[in-house]
């Protein structure tokens, strides 16, 4: 769980940052938002990491297959996980609404 939101809060961090470059949070108080489902549509759809992720090595994968989960499915992942509520709701297996309902599963990432 720790490592998990770790890679949330360095996601955020490099939200706030990229939001800055196109006006800030301040006067777009939903350009971080917009930019974290974005960077989880890029980033989970094709690598099946975002940055942060990458850094505290664990990964979002296809819950059957352990596959990429794809760009469709990570912005909806996305849009789930900015509603907040549905992260905070999880089962046995660490899963959030927002996994179950894409399909998704967090993973340690391999070592290499």
């Amino acid at each position: 769980m720790g490592r998990r939101f770790g890679a949330l809060i360095i996601d955020w961090v490099l939200c706030l940052l990229v939001a800055n470059i196109f006006g800030g949070p301040i006067q777009h108080p939903w350009l971080p938002v917009l930019v974290l489902i974005l960077e989880y549509g890029i980033f989970l759809g094709l690598f099946a990491q975002t940055p942060g992720m990458y850094i505290t090595k664990v990964r979002c994968v296809n819950w059957h297959d352990g596959g990429r989960i794809g760009v469709l499915r990570a912005l909806a992942r996305g849009v789930l996980l900015a509603l907040v509520v549905p992260a905070l709701i999880m089962d046995e297996h660490r899963r959030g609404v927002h996994d179950r309902l894409v399909d998704s599963v967090i993973v340690d990432a391999p070592r290499g």
